[in-house]
């Protein structure tokens, strides 16, 4: 190959990264419908859909794309896709979303995607509360690009005061009480005047690579760079990967129930467990892309 055909090549594919952005690739795990939201900009090829249990959908993101994805639940449309759902509702009366975000409490995952050559953030935060397990995992791409969710069930050991009665859900501190300490405003509109509280503390204790509070930042917001696809995967749980195999390295199905065991016992150890067990599974989600087919 000539050098001038291998620097075409290499402008061809910075092109193409440029113009196409990534791949967000929504897997469901769970045992039960999820019915994806999506809101950003420019708007992608659907505002919301229906993922059965074990399916999964892809839709191509461009450069520069900056948004938000949920997983509401519970939901009844009819065949005209009119309706509503329990959790993570996006208010439209629509399976489409149209432009609307979801009603608290909803796990969100959250991307902005840079241009040729530049980072793309991104996050899962429990910052409007808790509906859904959610973590995201990155193929390809250079620099930290670490897998990063939730992988604990909020909803079995919310407190009672956050809790959402008859639909599921723990809400947010700032959503429950509405005071400025809580919510990050007014006074406490800083990082250093807004601090963990307790109910952040628990969030953050179960899901350490989450957003717990709106200042959250240090530990909770990841990079990569030129990544090709990002997997939303709801519900990652010891059931849902009990059959996957290794994806890479030398792993055996021995190793691999062994570390299934862990997990299990960690995302669904006593409640009340230290953090520093709960922070224990933040090593566990770093290496789920190891083990989880796409």
């Amino acid at each position: 190959m000539g050098h001038s055909e291998m620097a075409f090549r290499f402008l061809l594919f910075f092109i193409i990264k440029g113009v196409f952005g990534a791949t967000f690739t929504f897997l469901n795990k769970c045992d039960y419908t999820v019915w994806p939201g999506l809101l950003g900009t420019p708007a992608l090829e659907t505002t919301g859909f229906e993922l059965s249990n074990g399916k999964s959908r892809s839709l191509q993101a461009p450069a520069g794309w900056s948004g938000r994805f949920w997983g509401r639940t519970g939901c009844n449309f009819d065949g005209s896709g009119h309706g509503s759902c329990a959790t993570g509702d996006c208010g439209s009366g629509q399976m489409e979303c149209n432009g609307a975000g979801a009603a608290p409490p909803a796990t969100l995952a959250e991307f902005t995607l840079g241009s040729v050559g530049t980072q793309d953030f991104y996050d899962v935060s429990l910052v409007d509360g808790y509906n859904i397990q959610m973590i995201v995992v990155v193929s390809g791409g250079s620099g930290d690009c670490a897998t990063t969710g939730c992988v604990d069930d909020l909803n079995r050991r919310c407190p009672t005061e956050l809790k959402v009665a008859g639909r599921g859900g723990c809400k947010s501190a700032c959503d429950t009480f509405g005071t400025p300490e809580y919510c990050c405003k007014g006074d406490f509109d800083s990082p250093a005047a807004c601090r963990p509280t307790a109910y952040s503390e628990l969030f953050k204790s179960a899901c350490p690579k989450s957003y717990s509070y709106a200042y959250d930042d240090a530990t909770s917001t990841f990079t990569c760079t030129a990544a090709d696809q990002y997997a939303v995967v709801f519900c990652p749980s010891l059931h849902s990967l009990r059959s996957v195999k290794p994806k890479v390295g030398n792993g055996t199905e021995g190793s691999l129930d062994a570390l299934l065991e862990l997990y299990a016992h960690l995302a669904s150890g006593p409640r009340d467990s230290s953090p520093g067990l709960f922070n224990f599974i933040g090593f566990i989600i770093s290496v789920i892309p190891l083990i989880l087919i796409l």
